[in-house]
């Protein structure tokens, strides 16, 4: 395989077992948290390491990794209380702090800075969300990588901490963190059970007045272990709650009178019916796919007698060409996000629908939007202004501020890195089936295309979350080292509507993977590249997404990197949180004829002895409690078992990191160093001086 040294791996005889179907299951022991696991975990992190820095290139391209560093999700400042709070690093500090100021991005004080809790080893700042009246700041801290935090409570006039913070651990920041009652005497939150890879979710109430309390608050029509949240509306009547991470569904209103003792009653019980939005007065504001695959807004009256009935909804802004994302509101207008050929696009209605405008954006890029609905529809608007964050696929995210009524479109903050003389070039590929995908290619406008180049595709591909066409970060380092980086829409994402997720979910999921060959292919046919020139990498989905490559078309592909992956499904479909996932996008965990066509996809199940498989580079984090590191262990051995060449498998499952949404920066720099370490090295590219 290579000159550094592999540790050897027993082979078990154990099988698992979906649905009463049976598959051989050699390494199911590589499964537990043991010593003998631990050992041999860590001598492979050693060998993958070894590889990579005995590239003579490793140092100079963590500067240019530093350089491209950048945000994954654009964030912006959030307002309460007349104050601007944000997460910013400041000088000397060991981690980002909290800021407040009187200006989104004005002069500063540090609020609450991390390090003074543990200063050897600081936890992560997950969340911020401060109280309507500006006068307490709650915060989510993780300590250990893995996205778990539990809530600090700030007095934001001395920055001192308050006592009893409930103590509830909450399983991530997908639902925002402390949704705050309007009169700032408590907060609602979604906890999570002890098990870290539990997919159970339940609602939490935390007062401030008196004593503090924290009491559980039962909601019917939440059925299952989906993503939910109570929040209220602005004007402080009333409280509803949502349920579903992909498709948001508010289930149930009360009026806000006493929110300990919350009398509900049922709303929007329909759970295929994907409601994105918020309470506006009398009216749930919202866009929906339902009967309009591409998106519309829709308003539907708190006292409808149908209000499962989308018959009975009142368009607000029909569908169109466009999909529509999102709506916000500011003042008495409508904020209305949408793409146009996976491209962000920002226009302004009433709240009737009637054309006021549309925001100049500054250039073809994307929006800042977290990739699943929920998240997008809690957080807090200014009653004067659009602040958003955005970028393009040569510059990382800036800030913007928008004022109805008016043509100017602020820059709060410009854009921290950009990768300069370099030029985007949109193409659309043709699956097998006839869909026409589309990718994006980003090079350095001195490199011509004429001859195969080295070339990295990424891409992900699932639960209806759009891959958007934003600054690539560090892989800017692949494209200014001379590589060709390859921006992939894949079907079962929303970037082209419900219909592009559906029919690249559940039986459609191959439909994804055959879309990436057929990029892959058009790039070859093209000369763009060349199979022994040609990269696939991906994080999460995106990694089962390489996974899959590299096993269904090893010839295809020269270097493959799955980050924090999904790689056995049939064992996946084992844990609640794993079997959740596989449940809504991949397959019915209870039908024995879908785990078989499961099977199918599932890289681990798809190794083959006597393969020549491409070189591969797995990285996994340690605490990951949605694609546990495991997966990456066993897919790693039975690679390195099986492969018939000399490519090298590697394997590094980081300690202290999780899925990557709760790990340090400095850690993450050091991730991604070693990952285009390996590519560079096998395709042979050379950072630039």
């Amino acid at each position: 395989m290579s000159d550094i040294e592999i540790p050897e791996t027993r082979i078990g005889a154990e099988t698992d077992e979906a649905a009463g179907v049976r598959f051989p299951d050699l390494y199911r022991w590589l499964e537990a948290d043991t010593a003998e696991v631990n050992r041999w975990q860590d001598a492979q992190g050693e060998a993958a390491a070894a590889y990579v820095r005995d590239w003579p290139h490793f140092d100079r391209l963590r500067e240019l990794v530093e350089r491209y560093d950048s945000e994954r999700f654009g964030s912006v400042p959030v307002f309460a209380g007349g104050y601007w709070f944000r997460i910013e690093a400041v000088p000397g500090a060991e981690r980002p702090s909290v800021l407040v100021s009187g200006e989104p991005y004005g002069e500063a004080r540090v609020l609450f800075d991390p390090g003074t809790e543990n200063p050897p080893k600081p936890p992560f700042l997950s969340w911020i969300s401060p109280s309507p009246d500006g006068r307490v700041l709650a915060v989510g801290v993780c300590t250990d990588g893995s996205e778990r935090n539990t809530i600090r409570l700030v007095d934001t006039e001395t920055g001192a901490l308050l006592p009893d913070p409930p103590p509830q651990f909450l399983k991530d920041s997908w639902t925002g963190g402390a949704k705050w009652l309007p009169d700032s005497s408590g907060f609602f939150f979604t906890a999570t059970d002890e098990d870290p890879v539990s997919a159970a979710h339940r609602i939490v109430l935390h007062l401030r007045r008196g004593t503090p309390s924290t009491v559980d608050i039962e909601v019917p029509w939440l059925p299952g272990d989906d993503y939910r949240a109570v929040l209220a509306s602005a004007d402080g009547r009333r409280v509803v709650a949502v349920q579903g991470l992909f498709d948001p569904v508010p289930v149930a209103v009360a009026e806000l009178t006493d929110p300990v003792a919350l009398h509900w009653r049922p709303f929007v019980t329909d759970p295929a019916l994907n409601l994105a939005g918020f309470l506006l007065g009398e009216e749930w504001i919202a866009v929906t796919d339902a009967g309009a695959p591409r998106g519309r807004v829709v308003a539907i009256g708190l006292d409808s007698p149908a209000p499962n009935d989308p018959g009975t909804w009142r368009t607000v802004v029909p569908e169109s060409e466009a999909v529509v994302r999102a709506v916000r509101p500011v003042g008495d207008v409508l904020y209305v996000h949408e793409f146009a050929d996976t491209y962000a696009g920002l226009r302004v209605v009433d709240r009737q629908g009637a054309a006021r405008g549309t925001v100049a954006l500054p250039g073809k890029g994307a929006l800042g939007e977290l990739p699943f609905a929920i998240m997008n529809i809690l957080g807090p608007v200014p009653e004067d202004q659009l602040v958003f964050s955005f970028s393009t696929l040569t510059s990382s995210w800036g800030t913007y501020r928008h004022r109805p009524g008016t043509t100017v479109l602020e820059t709060l903050r410009e854009p921290a890195a950009r990768l300069e003389n370099c030029v985007v070039e949109d193409g659309w590929s043709t699956s097998p089936d006839g869909a026409r995908v589309p990718y994006h290619l980003v090079r350095r406008r001195d490199l011509a295309l004429n001859r195969p180049r080295p070339t990295l595709l990424w891409g992900y591909g699932g639960f209806g979350a759009p891959w958007l066409p934003q600054f690539p970060g560090a892989m800017a380092a692949f494209v200014a080292s001379g590589g060709v980086f390859v921006h992939t829409h894949l079907r079962g994402g929303g970037e082209l509507g419900r219909d592009w997720w559906e029919q690249g979910r559940l039986q459609g999921k191959q439909n994804g993977y055959a879309d990436l060959y057929a990029i892959a292919e058009d790039l070859i046919a093209t000369r763009v590249t060349s199979p022994d020139l040609l990269a696939l990498a991906g994080g999460s989905n995106g990694g089962l997404l390489a996974g899959v490559g590299a096993t269904q078309r090893p010839n295809l592909f020269r270097a493959v990197v799955p980050r924090v992956p999904l790689l056995d499904l049939i064992g996946g479909c084992r844990d609640g949180y794993g079997r959740w996932v596989i449940d809504s996008d991949f397959a019915r965990v209870d039908d024995p004829e879908e785990i078989r066509r499961l099977a199918g996809f599932s890289p681990y199940h798809l190794v083959r002895d006597g393969v020549d498989y491409p070189a591969v580079f797995i990285e996994a984090g340690h605490t990951d409690p949605r694609c546990p590191a495991w997966h990456a262990r066993k897919f790693a051995a039975r690679m390195q078992a099986a492969t018939a060449g000399d490519s090298p498998v590697l394997l590094h499952i980081w300690r202290g990191s999780g899925h990557g949404w709760a790990t340090d920066r400095d850690m993450l720099l050091t991730q991604e160093t070693e990952s285009l370490a390996f590519l560079a090295k096998v395709l042979g590219l050379t950072p630039p001086d």
